[in-house]
């Protein structure tokens, strides 16, 4: 016998309570009036008979009450055979529904061996669940016979890909609720791609016994496309061909010849035969991907030749569009950061962007909204009738980026941004007549994939007081380097040194070049997430300047997995199922992506039979020698509460106690 909570024991201290309150009523006496003691002599009287405890049965009840009440709070519970409380044990039936499952008749013959074990289970319960990227319960453990049988007809073939460290953390999270014995029958292919990285993972609790039901017992040979690299956005009528690599993988097969065919929108655009060795990979390449403007549905595929062909193609979407425009404002007499802007977006952006560069005198006749985004570069002072247009394109949602440079140094604000220039900063004057970069934040997407601008020298850069502000990066003596600030609907980005090549080296750096890529697809709202993604990933709904905008999205059946509620809040969605997702926001802008299953789950090769078995927890496969003298099995113990049992005989001895209270309160109103 042992306590599950022990620690309710300290409730046993209330014991004093009612041997105090006994001993508490014998003390009361009943005054009486008396005209004087002073002839009285004074002595001590014994008060033993005061001290005597009345009422020995109601005592005893009491004592017992609570006594119940804290042992029943600490849980008792007995070892049981777990042979004599086989009508008590709860059968819990997994089937695995993951993508391998799709191969041959495996996810029907796991469905077929469940029902056998439906059949015989006898008095106990059971529970039905499906397993693929997570265990989904299908049932309530029941003895009904009909409504299990119904829910293992209901599983189908899922997209996810199976892990067994999160099958057996989700079992030990229902151990911790169900005190009888689990016998967890599993209905798997056994494939060795499910094994959890840490084999700790897969640990069962003491009370769950394994039962494995293997589909198949040996690898299969299987093909596969294992990955494609293809854009996702291509841009303008004129773009420049665009290449699609994708590589081919055997496992478990022979050297053998495919045919790979690159599709689009239903059509196949070209063949490529491409040799796979013997359970190897090979890579082919179609140099030019042509598709019309919007959104085309695109896949590679090789021809069928093994029991699993789900696995033989690999999705991805890809957008053809107008370039976006973008405005750069300058001064008069600088002429280098159009210059680097200009070739850092042609060079990394492939002509998303075209940037038209005016100086500061001709952006009056300029429309901002007409722009994704504007960059005002090196301005002493923004004419009244520009400032009043940019203000206004930036709470209206627009996006502005501002580098400061040398010019800005000589006022005392710097204007839309609206901060105080606390000093300028002249590091030529320094020891290393530079600064570097101290601090920054790569959360932000124009510093993340620049490497943190690790080696840039800055020569001159601004002291401002960032207020409100996010400060993005700071240099080596704090002074804020880039800023971010919203206004309206809108934001602006500010670059407190210059985008030339005076102020500082950047511009000549390889960081430049993804600093301004990604800050202009971050300000324009552009950065599309690409073309495909794996089942289970997230995909976000809305970027920074779309969280009041409605979203639609279809999923691969044509079904809308969103509700209004989340349609109108949601901020991301997991992508379940292998296929297109369509999404569409109510400004208009579009967004398609191809689902792809995980590639481990075209490896159909199986768990090693040692591994199962020690999974089971008989420690692995026995020798010759060891075989020969078997062990002597050990009774299988399963603990049974007796937590009910103590709250009944609580609730039998209360009701005692309250008749017993209630006599000898008649009687000590007789006695008064």
């Amino acid at each position: 016998m042992g306590l599950f909570s022990p620690w309710f024991l300290a409730g046993l201290a209330g014991l004093a309570l009612p041997l105090y309150l006994h001993l508490l009523k014998r003390l009361t006496t009943t005054p009486k009036p008396w005209s004087s003691l002073m002839f009285f002599e004074s002595h001590v009287k014994s008060s033993t008979r005061h001290h005597r405890l009345r009422y020995l049965l109601l005592l005893s009840l009491r004592l017992l009450v609570l006594a119940l009440l804290a042992l029943a709070f600490a849980n008792p519970f007995i070892n049981r055979n777990a042979a004599a409380l086989a009508s008590s044990r709860l059968v819990l039936l997994v089937v695995d529904n993951s993508f391998s499952m799709r191969a041959g008749t495996r996810l029907a013959d796991a469905k077929d061996a469940a029902m056998r074990v439906l059949a015989g289970k006898g008095a106990a319960r059971a529970q039905v669940a499906a397993f693929g990227s997570q265990l989904r319960l299908m049932t309530q453990p029941i003895e009904d016979q009909s409504a299990l049988r119904a829910a293992v007809q209901a599983i189908q073939p899922g997209d996810g890909h199976g892990n067994f460290g999160e099958l057996a953390r989700a079992v030990r999270a229902m151990a911790e609720t169900v005190h009888t014995p689990i016998e967890l029958h599993l209905f798997s292919d056994m494939q060795r791609g499910e094994v959890a990285g840490a084999f700790s993972d897969m640990t069962l609790p003491d009370n769950v016994r394994l039962v494995p039901h293997a589909a198949v017992t040996q690898a299969q040979p299987n093909w596969t496309v294992e990955s494609v690299d293809a854009p996702g956005q291509v841009w303008g009528k004129d773009a420049k061909p665009v290449r699609v690599q994708a590589v081919i993988a055997g496992y478990g097969t022979p050297a053998a010849k495919r045919a790979v065919s690159l599709v689009v929108n239903g059509k196949t655009a070209a063949t490529k035969s491409v040799t796979v060795s013997a359970n190897g990979r090979a890579t082919v390449e179609f140099p030019a991907l042509e598709v019309p403007y919007g959104f085309s549905r695109c896949e590679v595929k090789i021809d069928q030749a093994d029991g699993f062909p789900d696995d033989d193609v690999r999705r991805f979407a890809v957008e053809r569009s107008d370039p976006q425009k973008a405005l750069l404002i300058h001064n008069y007499g600088d002429a280098r950061s159009p210059l680097y802007v200009g070739a850092a977006l042609s060079a990394a952006a492939q002509s998303a962007f075209l940037l038209e560069s005016i100086n500061v005198n001709e952006a009056a006749d300029r429309k901002p909204s007409n722009y994704a985004f504007i960059v005002v570069a090196d301005l002493n002072s923004l004419p009244p009738l520009l400032e009043n247009s940019l203000s206004g394109y930036v709470r209206s949602g627009g996006s502005l980026l501002m580098a400061a440079g040398t010019a800005a140094g000589g006022g005392s604000r710097i204007p839309i941004f609206d901060a105080h220039i606390v000093e300028t900063r002249d590091y030529s004057r320094v020891p290393d007549r530079y600064m570097a970069i101290g601090s920054s934040d790569s959360s932000f997407p124009g510093v993340g994939k620049a490497d943190g601008w690790v080696g840039v020298k800055f020569f001159y850069a601004l002291d401002i007081d960032p207020g409100d502000a996010r400060v993005i990066a700071r240099l080596g003596d704090q002074t804020p380097l880039l800023l971010e600030k919203r206004i309206g609907e809108g934001r602006v980005v500010l670059f407190t040194s210059g985008l030339d090549s005076l102020t500082n080296d950047f511009p000549l750096h390889p960081a430049f070049v993804p600093f301004i890529e990604q800050t202009a697809r971050y300000l324009a709202g552009s950065e599309r997430q690409g073309g495909a993604r794996p089942v289970d990933a997230y995909l976000e709904l809305r970027n920074a300047r779309e969280q009041t905008q409605g979203v639609e999205v279809t999923d691969p059946e044509g079904k809308r997995p969103l509700t209004l509620g989340q349609a109108a809040s949601a901020q991301s969605l997991q992508l379940a199922k292998a296929g297109y997702y369509q999404l569409r926001l109510a400004n208009g802008r579009q967004n398609e992506v191809g689902v792809n299953a995980d590639p481990k789950e075209s490896n159909l090769d199986v768990i090693p039979a040692d591994v199962l078995s020690l999974w089971q927890g008989k420690g692995g496969v026995s020798s010759p020698e060891t075989a020969a003298v078997p062990a002597p099995a050990a009774p299988n113990k399963t603990p049974q509460s007796l937590w009910w049992y103590c709250m009944l005989l609580l609730f039998l001895l209360a009701i005692a106690e309250s008749a017993v209270a209630s006599r000898y309160l008649g009687t000590q109103r007789e006695e008064s």
